[in-house]
């Protein structure tokens, strides 16, 4: 059977996450749905990141099995026909080795967290961005992330239905810069644990603020509990912006 390989952008505030669920509307499902209305096929799609609920994507990858070859672009062309009016769209469609998975083969995965740090609220990006009025202080959050970076016990950042087997995790930066009206926040690693990067932003938001100190970071990620974290960021500024594999290049620089 061939393997394609899928890249995926969607809004995610219509749906319960990537993973497909019995009750609820997923990305994986709309994906799966569009698939068996175009080839029949009760294929499986693989995504490279389970995504939460009102998360978006800005490069989310997945692969799928077909019965027959597809030309590639004609397979994103007549997905993208049966997606709508789901807010998910296939914009890059390649053949895949057999071998290929999107999940276990990624090297490093990278995270979009978007603030408006403004007293309006938006008005073309409600449910994309989260809205602060409060003046927040950039420098003093990135400052602050320094002592995220790195090998580390990561209970404190991590939800307690987290299933992964160990709160270790590499991460690899998170760098935080202002660009107008918004903040910024970067993050890379190979994985993430549930919930970690939007505890990471809510911890940083602290900072920003003045109700924390960048020290207290530190302290917060060697208590090793959950308690010690900041509040949790809400999930629609969250954006899966790129999957990486061996090979791959990284632009120097993003933007939603």
């Amino acid at each position: 059977m061939p393997r394609y390989r899928l890249t995926l952008e969607y809004d995610g505030a219509p749906f319960s996450g990537w993973q497909r669920q019995a009750d609820r509307p997923s990305v994986q499902q709309a994906l799966e749905e569009a698939v068996l209305r175009l080839t029949g096929d009760a294929a499986h799609v693989q995504g490279a990141g389970r995504t939460d609920a009102g998360v978006h994507a800005l490069g989310q990858v997945a692969h799928l099995d077909l019965e027959r070859d597809w030309e590639p672009f004609r397979l994103m062309e007549a997905l993208n026909h049966h997606l709508r009016p789901a807010p998910v769209s296939v914009i890059a469609a390649e053949a895949a080795g057999a071998a290929f998975h999107a999940r276990f083969d990624a090297v490093e995965r990278e995270y979009l967290y978007r603030i408006l740090n403004r007293r309006a609220p938006p008005a073309l990006d409600r449910g994309r961005v989260w809205h602060l009025r409060q003046p927040l202080d950039a420098e003093a959050m990135h400052s602050a992330a320094q002592a995220l970076v790195g090998r580390h016990d990561f209970t404190t950042f991590r939800a307690a239905l987290c299933q992964a087997k160990s709160p270790v995790k590499t991460v690899d930066e998170v760098r935080v810069s202002r660009a107008g009206e918004e903040i910024h926040i970067v993050a890379r690693a190979r994985s993430f644990l549930h919930n970690q990067v939007r505890s990471f932003v809510g911890t940083l938001e602290r900072v920003g603020a003045g109700a924390w100190a960048p020290r207290d970071v530190a302290a917060a990620l060697e208590a090793r509990d959950r308690a010690a974290c900041g509040p949790v960021a809400p999930p629609q500024g969250l954006y899966l912006v790129a999957v990486r594999y061996p090979g791959s290049q990284r632009p120097s620089e993003h933007s939603p």
